[in-house]
């Protein structure tokens, strides 16, 4: 009988944005469990709040962009 292997897909991905009020560069963990999803999140450096839109597939982000 052939051996079952099951693989974990992780769904949690961690990128790096750039604060585009003070330039630093800092991780971020995205879900991607949802499509689409628009968020705040804060600077790491200078704690400005930074708008996220990020497209996702399960496991991947296809797109992000900073505002």
């Amino acid at each position: 009988m052939p051996e079952l292997r099951i693989h974990k897909m992780e769904l949690i991905v961690q990128t790096e944005i750039v604060c585009p009020r003070c330039g630093e560069i800092f991780p971020i963990q995205v879900d991607t469990c949802q499509a689409t999803q628009s968020l705040i999140e804060d600077c790491a450096i200078c704690c400005c709040p930074i708008t996220l839109t990020i497209r996702c597939r399960p496991g991947v982000i296809v797109d992000l962009s900073v505002l």
